[in-house]
């Protein structure tokens, strides 16, 4: 009997936690948030351009305007490998930034254990790449792609993206494209706590 209880116990604490997991999820992504985390490492696998390796960082930024969407800004700062005997590039850019994070059954998608959330990313902006001998260009940067963020913490998340990229090049550039697999991270912060850390900062 006493086992039985112990094992009552044990399970409603399980529901409890699950339950408190799902809740911060769900707390990180309200209205009056903000959200600051960078791509740290990018695999490139590429359409038009030959696949290869990619690495960089790309900051972003974004306000929760309301529940489950963020807009912002991002920098793109890159190094790119299409393949043996190829030419290096740095790519690099700047642009907005919009995140839409499903709700739980919307869509028939659920959530991964409950302790994060699926999202979709987009960005436009301006950017451009530089070749190592060869010619550099600018032109119009977009994607678009869907994530998941892990919530390892109440306010960090582990996060992967994958994404459409693409470069329309001003001038005679031709536009080019790619596939990426992003792997960084996320804070999320309520306006209150963000406005205490940059007044730290200062």
């Amino acid at each position: 009997m006493k086992k039985f209880k112990h094992m009552k116990k044990l399970f409603f604490g399980a529901v409890i936690l699950a339950a408190g997991l799902f809740s911060t999820a769900n707390a990180q992504i309200q209205e009056g948030n903000w959200l600051v985390g960078s791509s740290i490492l990018t695999s490139n696998f590429g359409l038009n351009t030959g696949g290869g390796y990619q690495i960089g960082l790309e900051p972003k930024a974004a306000y929760f305007i309301k529940d489950n969407v963020a807009l912002g800004g991002m920098v793109n700062l890159n190094f790119l490998k299409t393949g043996k005997g190829e030419a290096t590039q740095f790519k690099y850019g700047v642009g907005a930034l919009g995140r839409y994070y499903i709700s739980p059954g919307e869509a028939g998608v659920d959530n991964l254990l409950n302790h994060g959330r699926w999202f979709f990313e987009g960005n436009v902006g301006i950017g451009g790449t530089s070749t190592e001998g060869g010619n550099s260009t600018t032109g119009l940067d977009f994607g678009v792609g869907p994530g998941y963020s892990y919530f390892i913490t109440p306010n960090i998340g582990i996060e992967g993206l994958v994404k459409y990229n693409a470069q329309a090049g001003f001038g005679s550039t031709p536009y080019n494209s790619q596939l990426t697999f992003n792997v960084g991270f996320s804070i999320y912060l309520p306006t209150r706590q963000a406005k205490r850390i940059a007044d730290e900062a200062k």
